[in-house]
């Protein structure tokens, strides 16, 4: 070769085996195949920067950063609030969905209007982060720093409840508004419906909490919620969460349960402490306007709890007289004891469920809210025939009070059943007991030989 040197053909040889051993040298050592699976969630290493302190002029990002990589999710973070990511971030204060950033192991977050100068943000992660292999973590991760105000040091507790589905609230959106800067901190009730927010600053708050029906940390206009205030850092009374709908309630249906009674379904839930008369509640038949009377205007678990009783005391009363003919007649061999109830699936023997003793006290202290009535009538409803409910004054919930009208439509009265049950040897010639031979078409039958 010309100068002695090697050809181009070597010298690509040798780059390329070059960089083969620099990426093997480069690759990460995997698990072996056939290795025990990862079922451990992903760790948090650090946030950055270090949680309650005071960092003035802050305008960096705040990091969460983990042992491993973390999923982004399969939606997108569009600054809509219905990404992935979006939803596990609770940034305060502030009015719109924070900026995030996936960084494999790192999630970076910020205000969209940008960080103020001595101002309190909180800034928590919610559960529900996992790893590449779907390791869910469990816990909350708070931050709470400022940018040149004192150091928080209140905290405010309290409970949520469900008053419509009577139980506590889990999961509820939690809102407080510190005053007079109207300044919103956001949070989000635990299982048993608490919330415990601080380190929060200083002052007078306006507390809301909410069911977040849709899941975009907002509260809407038709969520159930409640409200309270709280001035500095007093205890925060509970709070029953139902519909604040304006509007007086609505009749949304009227269908008959049998031919005595009708069941009136309303739009909202109604004021456990209002009674039905008839003053106040009218039935006629549409056709010539005639008044119906009725004997009973209840809520629907109050109807439910009657009848129930009604029919118990009638299966006593017949137990009674099955026991009285009995011991007319001669002593049959004893009735068997009925089998004891069996514990509810899933629920192991000799260990109780938990009962949250605080929220089943609280539950106690106000009535069941309902939204259907059932009204009886004293004669039964004519079939194919129309009746017209009025309520002249009905009050929701929340305190709305107007009047609500719905017509009842009563179905055809249903055909009864047949006298007989169809006969399949209907048409067909009676057996001939003697066991002769039936005679052929057009021709005699002989006559029996006479003895």
């Amino acid at each position: 070769m010309p100068g002695g040197g090697p050809g181009p053909r070597v010298g690509r040889r040798c780059s390329a085996g070059a960089a083969l051993l620099y990426l093997l040298a480069c690759a990460k050592m995997g698990a072996p195949p056939g290795g025990p699976e990862d079922k451990v969630p992903p760790k948090l290493l650090a946030t950055v920067p270090e949680s309650v302190g005071v960092y003035p002029g802050w305008h960096e990002d705040v990091e969460f950063r983990f042992d491993e990589i973390v999923s982004e999710g399969s939606s997108p973070n569009q600054g809509l609030g219905t990404g992935d990511l979006e939803k596990l971030i609770l940034l305060s204060p502030s009015s719109k969905v924070p900026v995030i950033h996936w960084k494999r192991s790192r999630i970076m977050v910020h205000p969209r209007e940008g960080w103020k100068a001595n101002r309190v943000y909180r800034v928590e992660l919610l559960p529900g982060l996992s790893d590449l292999r779907r390791n869910r973590l469990d816990t909350t991760t708070v931050l709470t720093f400022s940018t040149g105000a004192a150091l928080p040091a209140d905290t405010l507790r309290g409970i949520a409840i469900d008053w419509v589905a009577g139980r506590v609230a889990a999961g509820a959106l939690v809102e407080m508004i510190l005053r007079p800067d109207s300044l919103v901190y956001r949070a989000v009730s635990d299982s048993s419906g608490r919330f415990n927010v601080g380190p929060l600053p200083h002052g007078d708050y306006l507390i809301y909490a909410a069911i977040d029906q849709n899941h975009d940390r907002r509260r809407g206009a038709r969520e159930s919620y409640d409200s309270a205030a709280v001035a500095g850092g007093a205890a925060v009374p509970p709070l029953w969460l139902i519909p604040r709908d304006t509007l007086p309630p609505r009749i949304t249906q009227i269908t008959s349960s049998d031919s005595l009674s009708a069941t009136i379904n309303f739009g909202q839930p109604l004021d456990p402490t209002q009674r039905f008369d008839s003053i106040g509640v009218t039935l006629r038949r549409q056709a010539d306007s005639s008044l119906v009377p009725f004997h009973s205007v209840v809520p629907k678990e109050l109807d439910d709890s009657l009848q129930r009783l009604a029919r118990a005391q009638a299966d006593s009363l017949q137990a009674a007289k099955d026991t009285t003919r009995r011991d007319s007649l001669k002593a049959g061999p004893p009735p068997k004891a009925p089998a004891p109830p069996r514990p509810p699936p899933g629920l192991r023997q000799g260990r109780a469920p938990k009962v949250d003793v605080v929220a089943e006290s609280l539950l106690k202290t106000r009535p069941k809210l309902f939204s259907a009535l059932v009204i009886r009538v004293d004669s039964a409803f004519v079939p194919e025939s129309k009746y017209l409910v009025e309520i002249s004054r009905i009050r929701s919930a929340a305190g709305v009070t107007g009047a609500a009208r719905g017509v009842l439509a009563m179905p055809k009265r249903p055909p009864p059943p047949p006298a007989t049950p169809p006969d399949s040897l209907k048409n067909k010639a009676p057996a001939d007991s003697t066991g002769a031979k039936p005679a052929l078409k057009g021709t005699a039958r002989p006559a029996s030989p006479s003895p």
